[in-house]
């Protein structure tokens, strides 16, 4: 089986913006490398994309709905496939890559509401960066995935 067999597997993307424009970016807790990301996660068994969403964001920013406003999705899904070094080892193996919905919501609440030590904390730090600082502190692999979503919401960025 090669990885072009293999399914996507089906996630969700929060841009999580605050009053400036700017973009939540997590530090990942299980990289040794310098890599910061956007909340991101699997769709479960029944859910929409946009619940999934709401759901990541809270489990990994402690982020409640009641904190945010709807603003954008993106229109299509957005796919990345896994740089070969991780294909088989990451999601047991059965995925090539992920499937995305991208959501741009606006976080109406105060920084000390964000909350990153959850039970199963995803991110070690956290900061407000710009777009194109997001872009460029993903990793490669992702970075072409970022730039789409950051092209689809720049109307509403700083």
């Amino acid at each position: 089986m090669t990885a072009t067999d293999l399914p996507y597997r089906p996630c969700v993307g929060i841009v999580l913006i605050n009053a400036a424009g700017e973009i939540f970016a997590g530090q990942r807790l299980d990289s040794t490398a310098d890599a910061w990301q956007m909340p991101q996660g699997g769709i479960d068994a029944g859910e929409k994309p946009r619940e999934a969403a709401l759901r990541e964001l809270w489990e990994e920013t402690g982020v409640t709905a009641d904190l945010v406003e709807f603003v954008a999705k993106t229109e299509d899904w957005v796919t990345y496939d896994l740089p070969p070094e991780l294909l088989g080892k990451v999601w047991g193996g059965k995925y090539r890559g992920q499937r995305q919905k991208w959501f741009l919501f606006r976080f109406k609440g105060r920084d000390d509401q964000v909350r990153i030590d959850s039970e199963h904390p995803e991110f070690s730090r956290w900061r407000w960066i710009g777009a194109d600082e997001m872009v460029a502190a993903i990793v490669p692999f992702k970075r072409d995935v970022y730039a789409q979503v950051v092209a689809a919401f720049r109307p509403h960025l700083a």
